[in-house]
Parts: C-alpha cells; structure tokens; sequence
C-alpha cells in the first residue's frame, strides 16, 4: 500500500527539556560540538545511526528515556549550561558591531563616511548548512551554508535567502555495471529544523508572483535559524497552487528552461517579497544591502526597481541607480557554458505583460540581460548590470571573469573591468576535526591568529593524530563500500573482500567533487598501469578514495563515474581505489579528516575556487593540485605539491596526457617518497613539516571568517555607504546620477579627443622618472568638464602599439577645451602614449562602471 498524505509528527517533550527543542532548532549546533555531545547523552547508539540528526533522534526517543532525562540532575545542568551558552552567542556584541562603532566614531556625522549595515540579504539557489537539511547539491551550496555560518560567528546581521527544494537534488547509488542512478526522495519540512512563518491567525504567510495567463505563484516561507542568521526558504508546494506551480520547488537544477526560469523568478522577485515580509513580522530592520550569489537570483533587482518605482514615484532609471548602488554580485562561473541563459521569447512571456513587475517595460528588462546574441538572456549579464560592486571567488577567477565579461566594458583593459575578488573561505569549526580544534585551542580554529601556540606541539604527538583520522576514514570506507555493492545487488556472502579494503597504514589520497568535465574525473586513468602500479607498489602503495555526482542530464559526466567504477571493481586493485556514491557533507567530513593527501587536477583557468581542499589543509591534509583557483594563490612551495600544467598546448588530448604523466611523477618521485621515508621513531619528519606548516600557515587563510570580513569592508560597507547616499533627501542623488548617465548617454558619441601632444625634452633622450608634459583639446559635445575625467595614458609598446603596464595620470582642465598633466615616465626602452575621456559622478564606483570610454585617435 501507499499513503495517500505524507504529514510528520513532532517529538512532545516535557516541559522541563524544551531547551532541548530549542537547541535542536538551532542548526549552532551543527558548528557546536557540547551541543552534539549533550544529544549524543539522549541515546548514543540512535545518534550515531541517525548521522548525528538531533531532531530525528528526538522525535524516535522513548518517552520513558526522556522523562529520566528530566529527572537527571547532571543532565539538565548541561542542559542550562548549553541553553545559557547559545542565549549568549545569539544576543552580546560579536565582531561586526565592534567594527560598526569604530565607524560610527570615525565618521562623525559625516554622511558620505563609511558604514556599516544593519541588514543584508544574502541570496543563493542553494545552501548547504548540513546534511540535516539536504538544500544543495555542491560547492556553490557549502560556500554558501559557510559563509551564514562565520556570518553568524562575527555577528553580520544577514537574512540567507533561497528556495526549499521537496527531492532536494538526488541520492546517488550505482548499478550493477557501474552507471550513476539517481534517487529523489520525499522530503516534508515539517521533519526539517525549520519554522513556518505564520499569519497571527496561525495561517501560512505566503508570497505571491504573477505567472502568465493571469495565474498565481504561490509560496510559503520557512525559515531556518544558523546561529544569528534566519535563512528563509519559499516552498512552492502549496494547496493553492494548481498543480505544475506546485512543483516549482520541486528539485534542484531539474527540469527543463521554463521550469528553471520560474524557480529564479520565485528565488528573485518571490526572495525579496519574503524578505519584506519577514522584516514586517519581526520588527528585524529591512536589508540595506543585497547580495546575489551567483546569477540565479538575479530577479531580486527588477523586484526592487519596482519597488521604488511604486512606492517612491522613481522612474525606471532613477530606480536603477538607487538599487544598483545597494547591490553586489558574485560570479562563481569561470566559462560561459556554466552561466544561465534564456531564450529572450521564453523572458518575454513572463515579464512582457506587465503583470510580474507592474510598470517596468519589458524592454528595459532584455535590455539588463542582453548579450551579442540577440536571441538570448544572459543572467550573469544581468547581475552585472545590476550591481555597482562585483567579484569573482579567488584572484585567478577574477582575471578570468575580467577577461570573460570584458565586452561588457568595451575599450577598457582587462584589469580596468570592475570585478573584483574575495578568494572563498571554509567555515573551520564546521570542517575541522574535533581531534585537529582540541590540538590547536577551540578558539584558534576559527581566529586570524593562527596556530599561535601550535610550536610545543610534537610531530610524534600530531602524526598519531593524523594516523588515528585516516584509521577513522578507512573504517567508513569499508562500510560504505560493502553497502555500495549490496545497492548494486551483491550478496553479502561474496563481500567479506571488503573488511580489509584500504589499510591504514597507506598513503591516502582523495579526490571527491562534483564531476563536469572541466574537472577531469578520470585524469587519473590516462595510463591505467601507471595508476596501478601506484596503487599496487611494494614498497610505497597508495590507495585513492574517490567521490562525486554528476548532474542527472549529463550522460557525459555518468560516462566518467563509470570509468572510475569500472578500474576500482578489477579484483587486482579494488582494495587500493574506490569511489563511494551518494557523496554528501557526511562523507566530505570523513574524507577531509582522514586523507594525507588531496587531489584537485581541473583544466587551468576553470576552477572558480575549489574548496575542498581547503578543508583537508585544515585537517592537515596536504594539497596535490594544478595551480588553479584558490591554490594558484596561497601555494608556496611548502604546503604541498603544485601539479605542472601544459600551458601553450592547445589540444585537450594531449595536454591530458603531458599532465597525467607529470601528476604520476609527482606522486612517485616526492608525494610517496616522503610519506614513507620514516625516523627510527616511526615518524615521517619531512612530512610532518609539510603539515606543521599548512596548518600554520593556511589555517587562517583559509577561513570563512577572513571570506566575510573582506566582503563586509571592501562590499557590503562601500555598498551601504553608497545606497545611502543614493535615497537622502527623496533620492537626489539617484535621480541626479539617472539625470547625469542620461545626459552622458545623449552627448557621448560626439565626445571626441581632437589633439593630443606630448612634449619631450629637446635634443635628449629621455630618462626614467623624467617630467613631461601633456596636452589635449577635447570636444564635450555639451558636457561640463566636471561631467568627464580626461587621462594622459603612459605605458609600454610593442609592435602592435598595444599598451601594456600602463600609468595614468589625470589632466586638468587649463583653457577652454584644453587639459595638460605633468607624468614621470615610468619605464624605460620604448614607450607609447594616448589620452582618453572618462565619466566622472560621485556616486560611480569608478571611471570604468558605465563602460564609456573615448580615446585619442
């Protein structure tokens, strides 16, 4: 039989345990680890079984096991102690309201000093906060469920912003011949650590977006507590809804383009409408600032242009610079194929009638995602286009995104495009071992300060440590392996093999992510008997634990897992290689703790950032990676292994297979070499420096806290900074900017440098450092010289006449229509020049924002 109704029942605790309730409703406890030691004390064995799920557990605790509970003195102590504990991280001063009154002192009511927000929204399609809560499907999602976490532990006052998907996206399990299957189970809020925001009658409260046809969106609002941080997730699964609406959160990234579209309307439009909301119910002050993780909410700007546009009499552009001033995008994409694109008929139909947004013109809305291909809506584009301050998630992939989104800026060199980059962080206290945090003080894991202190600490002390986590990781492997193989129907009788898979005393490798094929899944099995001799060499064998899913419309990326599976089921090897399905935040943990070593080879530039390896460098895990992402910056020689990359050689085929070989080399000249060359103690020595010195050097640098310091001070503060200034005194500001870029965009294209001149010394040759003169005439068409800012533009030259390593200097207005500068020439051998004209406001963010630019012909 089947159920008709799915409904979930909460556990009814006395009323002396309802700390317990609360704390299990707070996911603090994920990152919390008295608060997990006080619900493994409710009943050990069911903790262990249920993945360490408190509400799970309490909803399954007997009533007698909780009434003793109640009585036991010991017990509740802990109980108020962890209560009290949590009171106090929710309510006193934590960092960010530090830093708001250094400011607040600072400024001394100077309205154009920085400051500090009292709120911002922070949206992304996915968070994965904890297994607890299946909301995401990869590293887009941890970063995001991190970066609410130090959120929270530096005291940011965000509101996490996204959507409750009822299959999240999919549990992995293989078949018998080793190709991905994917499973998406039902899952009922009501059995999740969330809360419905209700009306006072005890309603739902619901949001509601427009669809064509004069049909309704509707979604209800859940919210999760991390810490500080209320997420809210809109849920479209309501009675209300006819039944293809209802289905709108259903998974994530399923469907097909018109079921996305309508899942980042509702992330967008639908977000902000929850926002609103909330902040009405709660008395919690309305975001200042908004920040879109990625494209996919990228709606959330036309919801709030149409906002003003209602509310404050605004028109569209007016508007627009207003929202864009409050608004920061962060790009994760490092190839156009990953960016969300829509087919403009398909925006058409549900912008064109007017009925989404009321009176915004649906041509103003393509025009905000338009590409040079007109038949397409680019969402990145758009995200753009609406925020003053962007950033790519490490240095790399801002050259790349700079580089990639350059056409946006036409005229401008590559590192003029204003993108910027905050490098990803990990959130230490969620990823780091307990083992790793008592070792180092529970105060250094998540500290700037490092591993002060960490020096007493023996390598003897340390490598029984890392011995004792890779035992831990080998143990998980052989009981996921043999459930792996009972999923893919074995018999159990045929599976005692899988007791001794893996040994604890082998150089353990892990590689484990989501597998498009920029990733390269298989670059490991270029040579298959190089890899096995690896895996099989008498003397320094390594085994290779290996995790991922593919997305479920890519066959492409199933191939690849097959591959894997198929080279780990050969007898000869499948106790030195495995891949584990079903790779979560619960295996990522064992996989982090427990490897020596982790491998990361994508094809150079397309890793945006690649957090998992730092998570295994918090753990003491060293890094084996192509210099790429976040490693291209923080490797230094002494933290691991940089894997050389074919750079110049343009076919794929070939570049695999030089960097195959130099990843082989690398493992069997230097990575093993070193694990196993051992002091009469048993101990590693030179390994042992290689960790002592990642944990004290990467450790802080690779925290969420430091991630979310930067984005407050060098976005969140000069966006909230800028969103005041734009909306004092009825918005005069926006309205002089929309006035200044309208009046610009009607003058532009008769701006003109029609002389240019600069003067050298006479019968010399110049020298380094020497002052010269500039001069040019420049034809305004009508602007004011305070309108523009015209630059003397020195550099480098080649045959080309391509600038390089430019220096600019700004001219001042002299006579009528003439500038001049004096510039020390900053190189020496030969050297170019030009003058462009910028535009110049008060309230741009830089003379390359608008994308205008003249230069001298």
């Amino acid at each position: 039989m089947k159920a008709v109704r799915r409904f979930a029942v909460r556990a009814g605790l006395p009323e002396s345990l309802a700390d317990l309730g609360t704390l299990a409703n707070n996911l603090r406890w994920t990152w919390h680890p008295p608060t997990q030691d006080l619900f493994a004390m409710v009943d050990p064995q069911a903790w262990e079984d249920l993945g360490g799920d408190p509400l799970r557990m309490l909803e399954q605790a007997p009533a007698e096991r909780l009434r003793l509970l109640a009585a036991d003195e010991d017990f509740m102590t802990r109980v108020r102690a962890i209560s009290d504990d949590l009171k106090r991280y929710l309510t006193t001063d934590r960092w960010y309201q530090r830093r708001a009154d250094e400011l607040a002192n600072r400024a001394a009511g100077d309205p154009a000093a920085p400051r500090l927000p009292k709120s911002i929204a922070y949206f992304s399609m996915e968070f994965g906060v904890t297994e607890a809560l299946p909301n995401y499907s990869g590293g887009l999602g941890v970063l995001a469920g991190d970066h609410l976490k130090a959120a929270s532990d530096l005291g940011v006052p965000l509101i996490g912003v996204g959507l409750l998907y009822r299959s999240g996206y999919f549990r992995q399990s293989l078949s018998a011949e080793g190709w991905q299957v994917e499973h998406y189970p039902v899952i009922d809020p009501r059995g999740l650590p969330l809360e419905p925001l209700t009306e006072p009658s005890g309603a739902p409260l619901l949001v509601h977006v427009a669809m064509p046809g004069g049909r309704i969106l509707r979604a209800r609002i859940w919210k999760a507590n991390v810490g500080r941080v209320p997420l809210l997730l809109l849920d479209s699964d309501v009675d209300e809804n006819d039944e293809d609406l209802r289905s709108v959160t259903d998974r994530l990234y399923g469907g097909d383009q018109d079921h996305r579209i309508r899942q980042e309307i509702l992330a967008g439009i639908g977000g902000v409408r929850a926002v609103r909301t909330y902040c009405e119910l709660t008395g919690h002050p309305q975001p200042e600032v908004f920040h879109t993780n990625e494209g996919h909410a990228g709606f959330l700007g036309l919801e709030r242009v149409r906002e003003l546009m209602a509310a404050e009499g605004l028109d569209f552009d007016q508007s627009l610079s207003a929202v864009r001033a409050g608004t920061v995008f962060t790009t994760h994409t490092p190839v156009p194929a990953g960016i969300d694109r829509f087919p403009v008929d398909l925006v058409h139909h549900y912008f064109g009638s007017g009925a989404l947004l009321p009176g915004l013109e649906v041509q103003r809305v393509l025009a905000l995602g338009a590409e040079q291909n007109a038949g397409m809506f680019n969402m990145a584009h758009m995200g753009l286009r609406l925020a003053q301050r962007a950033n790519g998630v490490s240095k790399l992939h801002g050259e790349v995104s700079r580089s990639m989104f350059g056409g946006l800026w036409p005229g401008f060199d590559s590192h003029e495009v204003p993108i910027r980059s905050v490098t990803n962080g990990v959130h230490g206290p969620t990823w780091a071992a307990r083992e790793i945090s008592k070792l180092l003080g529970e105060s250094e894991v998540d500290s700037e300060a490092g591993l002060i202190g960490f020096q007493p600490v023996t390598d003897s002390l340390l490598w029984e440590l890392r011995c004792g986590l890779r035992d831990r990781l080998v143990r998980e492997v052989r009981r996921r392996v043999r459930d792996a193989w009972l999923q893919r129907g074995a018999s159990a009788l045929e599976l005692s093999w899988t007791d001794s898979v893996f040994d604890p005393d082998v150089l353990t490798i892990g590689f484990a992510r989501r597998v498009p094929t920029y990733k390269r899944l298989t670059l490991m099995l270029r040579d298959p008997d190089r890899l096995r001799a690896l895996l099989l060499d008498p003397d320094r064998p390594v085994q290779l634990v290996v995790a991922g899913k593919s997305h479920p419309a890519d066959d492409g990326g199933k191939a690849l897992i097959q591959q894997i599976v198929r080279f780990a089921d050969d007898p000869e090897v499948r106790g030195r290689i495995v891949f584990l399905p079903d790779y979560d935040m619960s295996m990522a943990r064992y996989l982090y703790w427990g490897c020596d070593v982790w491998l990361n080879n994508p094809m150079r530039p397309l890793e945006a950032c690649g957090t998992s390896g730092m998570k295994a460098a918090l753990n003491g895990g060293l890094n084996l990676s192509i210099r790429d992402g976040w490693w291209d910056e923080m490797y230094d020689g002494r933290n691991g292994w940089a894997i050389p990359t074919a750079d110049g050689v343009n076919d794929p085929v070939r570049r695999d297979d030089l960097e195959a070989s130099a990843l082989y080399d690398l493992i069997a000249s230097q990575v093993a070499p070193t694990y196993y060359d051992r002091g009469d103690d048993g101990v590693p020595t030179r390994w042992m420096e290689l960790v002592r010195h990642t944990l004290a050097s990467l450790g802080p640098k690779v925290q969420a806290t430091r991630m979310v310091r930067e984005y407050v001070e060098s976005h969140y503060a000069p966006a909230a900074t800028s969103a005041a200034r734009a909306s004092v005194d009825g918005f005069q500001q926006a309205k002089d900017l929309a006035a200044y870029r309208n009046r610009l965009e009607a003058a532009w294209y008769h701006v003109r440098v029609s002389d240019s001149e600069l003067t050298l010394p006479v019968g010399k040759t110049p020298v380094i450092g020497e002052q010269v003169q500039a001069r040019a005439s420049v034809e305004l068409a009508g602007l004011q010289p305070s309108d523009v800012e015209v630059q003397a533009v020195v550099g480098r030259v080649g045959d080309t006449d391509d600038l390089l390593d430019v220096v600019t200097v700004t001219m001042s207005p002299d006579t009528d229509g003439t500038y001049v500068a004096s510039l020390a020439l900053p190189h020496a051998g030969a050297l170019g020049y030009t003058v462009r004209v910028l535009p110049k406001h008060d309230l741009l963010a830089s003379t390359a924002e608008l994308g205008r630019v003249i230069l001298a012909n």
